[in-house]
């Protein structure tokens, strides 16, 4: 066919939008190119993974190549796009049989983000990984097994998998030593991780807090979680460089602190994969990510782009915003075949709702805190409260910490985190869809939330925290 829909990237958003897109016009060719082997898995499991709580790593795919090609798509794998003219409306795509032009009609980008390591020394040593990938959980998890056992049994997907990489780590002692550099998401996850297989575990994180993004409350309540887990925590202290002759032997920071770790997970952020664009005039924003219409279609038309390569709005600003998680890679990628196909569907707002397992800690945020509420020019107003997580005679109920943020004028609601043991991430769903509905705090205070003893107090954790906030308001 002469108007192939060509999708660069075989993730959450390609293959969603790949999917929808023949689903919905089964007669249009779809084309998807993958530079690497691995389609359509689970970064989040990649951390339970190496703890071992799941057993193999192709149970972290959604789709196999097979799955793909009985959707009557044509995924080629190990075929890397290098450049892309949208004069021509053609892909320059390299792979093993060399390079060739492809023709597209509509064009999808969904590169996805690239793990940042830099400006810190000596991350290409041996024993100093990423996660941004299956084969880095595949090399980690092999590297904390014991010499006599068979890696590669543990891994599964062996058709994928970098089998020399995980043969090399899996050879090697284990190690007893770990540093992790950078207190987010990967951070947070992997000191539970490292710590389920008995190492000395040291968490290092630039700014004060860990899990910033989530606020004060959540951050210490983690802080202490960790270290009565016997993780250390090395907070306020930036690594400047691992060092070793050719594996990590020492990890050194700027201030002077420094610490022999033979394993050190580098998880200082992501970045979007952009570089693909330079030059084609597509618009790019602050974050380096693409610039996007509510539909997902860049300034050129018939050029899209979505998930963790793209800008999306923000439900609270109305403004373009970079949130780099699953939900809206599947979502926007779902969205942009549909519209491919013919039927025109916005890729929807973000409100960047998350959440985190920290051991027995269960954490959520969404929307903005009260730093990001000042630069989005509201004058926000912040309540911390804590309130059980059942009725306080029903056996299991546990103290859960939530913070509310408003806007002092509108009263609108703007944001909110939440941590605690019992069933406290999910709750954090309640203040998302709250925002969606651009609620005031009286309007989710008086919601009518569900109560019984074994699942919420009379007043849920939220509805406390809203009817605080909402009394500072009134004063």
């Amino acid at each position: 066919m002469s108007d192939p829909f060509v999708v660069i990237g075989g993730d959450a958003a390609g293959l969603s939008a790949a999917s929808k897109c023949k689903r919905e016009a089964p007669d249009r060719e779809v084309i998807v190119f993958e530079k690497g082997r691995w389609v359509s898995y689970a970064h989040c499991g990649e951390p339970y993974f190496v703890k071992g709580e799941v057993e193999k790593l192709e149970n972290l795919l959604s789709l196999t190549p097979e799955d793909v090609a009985e959707r009557d798509i044509d995924l080629r794998r190990e075929h890397e796009v290098t450049a892309v003219d949208p004069d021509a409306e053609t892909v320059t795509v390299e792979g093993p049989d060399g390079e060739v032009d492809q023709p597209y009609g509509d064009l999808l980008v969904a590169t996805g983000a690239r793990a940042v390591t830099g400006p810190i020394e000596g991350t290409d040593l041996d024993g100093a990984f990423p996660l941004h990938g299956l084969d880095d959980a595949a090399a980690i998890r092999a590297f904390l097994l014991d010499p006599s056992e068979d890696a590669l049994a543990d891994v599964g997907g062996q058709d994928f998998v970098d089998r020399e990489r995980v043969e090399r780590f899996g050879a090697m002692m284990p190690p007893e030593t770990a540093a992790i550099v950078g207190g987010g998401y990967v951070g947070v996850e992997m000191a539970e991780a490292l710590s389920a297989h008995g190492l000395d575990v040291h968490v290092f994180q630039r700014s004060g807090h860990l899990i910033s993004p989530f606020g004060e409350a959540v951050g210490e309540a983690v802080a202490e979680e960790l270290r009565e887990q016997g993780v250390t925590l090395h907070l306020g202290e930036e690594v400047d460089r691992l060092a070793g002759d050719g594996r990590v032997e020492r990890l050194e920071c700027a201030g002077g602190t420094a610490l022999d770790v033979d394993l050190a997970v580098v998880g200082v952020g992501v970045a979007p994969n952009t570089g693909l664009l330079e030059g084609t005039g597509i618009e790019l924003g602050e974050d380096g990510a693409v610039a996007v219409d509510e539909y997902g279609e860049t300034a050129r038309d018939g050029i899209y782009a979505a998930g963790d390569c793209a800008e999306d709005d923000h439900t609270v600003t109305g403004e373009p915003a970079w949130v780099p998680l699953g939900l809206t890679a599947n979502r926007a990628g779902r969205a942009v075949g549909a519209t491919v196909a013919g039927d025109p569907t916005p890729v929807g707002e973000v409100a960047g709702t998350a959440v985190v397992k920290a051991f027995e800690q269960e954490c959520g945020r969404v929307g903005l805190l009260e730093d990001g509420a000042e630069d989005a020019g509201f004058d926000p107003v912040t309540e911390t409260i804590t309130a059980g997580s059942r009725s306080g005679y029903y056996p299991g109920a546990v103290e859960t910490t939530v913070t509310l943020v408003a806007d002092r004028d509108s009263e609108r609601l703007l944001g909110g985190t939440i941590v605690g043991t019992d069933r406290a991430a999910v709750r954090i769903d309640t203040v998302a869809t709250a925002l969606e509905a651009d609620m005031t705090v009286g309007e989710l205070e008086r919601t009518d939330l569900a109560y019984a003893p074994p699942f919420s107090p009379v007043w849920d954790p939220i509805l406390v925290a809203a009817k605080v906030l909402n009394g500072k308001l009134k004063d």
